[in-house]
This record gives C-alpha cells, structure tokens and sequence, in this order.
C-alpha cells in the first residue's frame, strides 16, 4: 500500500503529460487555418490593440464647470427704453453648468390681487351657470367665483389682476442684441486613478490671450470665451428664429486624453449640440415650441403688494463634460494578449470540423487522430478466447493420437 501511494506521489510530481498531435498534410484544411489565424491576429492587433487601447487602463474624471456671461441689451417698447445687463437676462445668476440667457420676453405690469375677467378662449361663457364657483381650470389664471362677466363673456376669476395675455410673442425678438453676448467657460477635471487635473486654461491660455480671444474651431480651438450668435450657428440653429421662441443648447467639452503621451498634449475639445428649439424651421406643427418660463418681481405701492410678471423666452445652455484617460497599465495588456492567444483555438475547432466531417477521407483522419480503447469485457474475452483455443487443439490431436 505504501508503495502505491510513493508512486502515485512519484508519478504526479515526476511526470509530464502532453496532448498529442496529428500533423495533416492538406492544403485547402492548411489554407483554412491560416487565413484564421491571420484574421485572428488582425482583430487582435488591429481592434484590441490599436482602436480599442486594450494594453491601457482607464478612467474617468471628476468635473467642475463655473461660466459667466457678459453683454449689455437694449429695448424700446412702446417708448419705454430699458438696458437689460447680466442681473436682468441670465438665470440663475451664479454661473452653473446650466442656465438661461433671455431673448424675448412678455411683461404684465402692475398686477395686483383681485376679481377680474379671465381671457377670452379660456374660461368662456353666457351666464353665471357656466362658472362654478370655487373650481379651478388647468389653463386658468385663478379660482372662478361663479359670475360671468357679460362684457368679456368669460368667467370671474380671483387671481393676480390683470392677467396675463401671452397670446402675441414679440417678432422679432426683443433682445436680438443677444447675439453678441460671450459666454466664458472655466472647466477642471481631475482623474483620480492616474492622479492627474487638468484645467481648459491650458498651456499658454493666459490673461493677456483671454482678454482678446474668441473661439474659433479652426483659428482658436483653445480658446475659453464664445460668442453666443457662433454657438447658436454651430448647433445648428438659426438666431432670429430659436430667439423668438426659445430652445436649448448642449455644449460638449471633451476630454480625451492618453497619458501615456506629455500632459500638455491633454486638452479639451469643444463640441455644440442643437438640443430642441427650431433647427430645421418645422417646429410651427408641433404641439410645444421653444423654451420658456415666468418669473415675478414683487414690490408695494401704496401698501398694496404688487408684481411685474415676465414671461421669458430664452436659450437654455448645459455645459456637458465628457471625459475618458488612458494609460498603459500591464495587467489588461496581459488580459488581452492572454484571451488573443485563446482566440487562436477557433483555427483548430474549424478545421478540425472540417477534417472529421466535410472531407471525403474523413474516416481516415478520424483513425489518425482518435486512438479507440477497448473496454474491460473485451479485453477479458479477448484473454479467453486464446486458451480455448489452445484446448480444443490439444483435445483434438489427443484424440486423434488415442486413436
């Protein structure tokens, strides 16, 4: 028993099995193999390699964006002239990655809360039965009170007073002047795998450059500061036309970086994208157009609180930053050498199929490449069959011999 056991031990360590191989002399099978062998080494070099970057690890940065516009606007409504400056058109005011720059806008003045007629088409009516009192419409600008005013044939309503008549959008816009306006973009990013931060301000973006750059992507395509008439352009848009109704931009900063080259070859790239609003001139048939909202601003007169109302017409901008770094790391260089080298054994699947199953001389190589065992009752009958043999030869020449 022990010497099974020291030998079972020996054999183990001691031994070293190898698979055996057929070498097949073939060559529509040998042509096979190597064209995918080739192909497989192509998707190995060229895709895992190459495009895809599988010798580098990767990350992704933690971002931060601060903007700010700059511009001044003027308007004259009806004889009323007014300067509008970053406090007026911008919201909100603190230059997040996401705000709106005012184009048009719809003032209500010196509303004050009351009873007053609802407009025409939105609570229409012949008599107090068609207002129920105390019920709301989705449309509407307060609570019914049950009268119908007879002059306006709508319902009463309580509510801020006059109410808001947005049925005609100033055309052109009212602050057309909008176009020039430059928006500054600040944006850092930090890749915590690779310890690295970056800021758009890169290598020779100073004060001096900034005060007298504008981006260009062709003649500036570093440069932080844009003109929103050129974004509107480069997103597709037309001014005149998303400036009326409003829509929204997609500023796409783009930081694709291999760090495996010097880090000032890390910069970003600039890219603007028409999110809604009108950039193909077909947006009269849809069921809502442009961008807006209202805001108020509230005061006393005479101790009586009061609002100016603006519903505001604006171009939404979001500062999207995208981010992917790359750097050679050896343990997804060795993962992706490893799982090519398995690759390498579909070769042998396909052409073993073919050998064992398309080739006329398949039984041939399925001899050459299978080594048949017999089981352990063939084996025993094949031990019997010669002493039987061996017997009856015997017994027969005994015979023969008594005789």
């Amino acid at each position: 028993m022990k010497n099974q056991i020291t030998n079972a031990l020996s054999d183990f360590f001691f031994e070293y099995e190898t698979p055996r191989q057929v070498l097949v002399r073939n060559r529509r099978v040998g042509v096979v193999c190597r064209l995918i062998q080739l192909g497989v080494l192509a998707y190995i070099i060229g895709w895992v390699f190459i495009y895809e970057k599988g010798y580098q690890s990767t990350d992704t940065a933690v971002s931060s964006v601060f903007s700010k516009i700059k511009g001044v606007g003027y308007t004259n409504v009806n004889g009323t002239e007014r300067v509008w400056d970053v406090a007026d058109y911008v919201f909100p005011s603190q230059g997040d990655s996401s705000f709106v720059i005012m184009t048009n806008y719809i003032i209500t003045e010196g509303q004050k809360m009351g009873k007053c007629a609802e407009l025409p088409g939105k609570h229409n009516c012949s008599s107090d039965a068609d207002c129920e009192g105390g019920s709301f419409k989705r449309t509407g600008h307060g609570e019914m009170t049950g009268v119908c005013v007879k002059a306006n044939k709508t319902c009463e309503v309580v509510a801020w007073c006059p109410v808001e008549d947005d049925h005609n959008i100033p055309d052109p816009p009212l602050l057309v002047s909008a176009e020039d306006f430059t928006l500054f973009i600040k944006n850092s990013v930090t890749f915590p795998l690779f310890g690295v931060t970056r800021s758009n301000l890169v290598e020779g973006i100073d004060a001096a450059y900034i005060s007298k750059c504008l981006y260009d992507p062709e003649e500036a395509p570093l440069c932080p500061i844009f003109r929103l008439g050129d974004i509107v352009k480069m997103s597709g848009f037309n001014f005149e036309t998303i400036a009326k109704m409003g829509g929204a931009i997609g500023i796409v900063v783009d930081w694709t970086c291999n760090l495996d080259l010097d880090l000032k070859h890390c910069k970003p790239k600039y890219n603007f994208h028409g999110l809604y609003g009108n950039p193909s001139e077909t947006d009269k048939v849809r069921a809502s157009v442009g961008y807006n909202f209202r805001y108020a601003k509230h005061y006393l007169e005479d101790k009586i609180a009061k609002r100016t109302l603006f519903k505001v017409f604006g171009i939404r901008i979001d500062i999207i930053v995208q981010s992917l770094a790359r750097k050679f790391d050896i343990i997804p260089t060795l993962t992706a050498i490893g799982s090519g080298v398995g690759i390498f054994g579909v070769a042998t699947v396909v052409c073993d199929l073919v050998l064992l199953y398309l080739l006329p001389k398949r039984e041939f190589y399925k001899n050459m490449k299978f080594k048949y065992t017999d089981t352990h009752e063939q084996v025993r009958s094949t031990r019997l069959m010669p002493d039987m043999f061996c017997n009856i030869s015997v017994n027969t020449g005994w015979e023969q011999r008594a005789v």
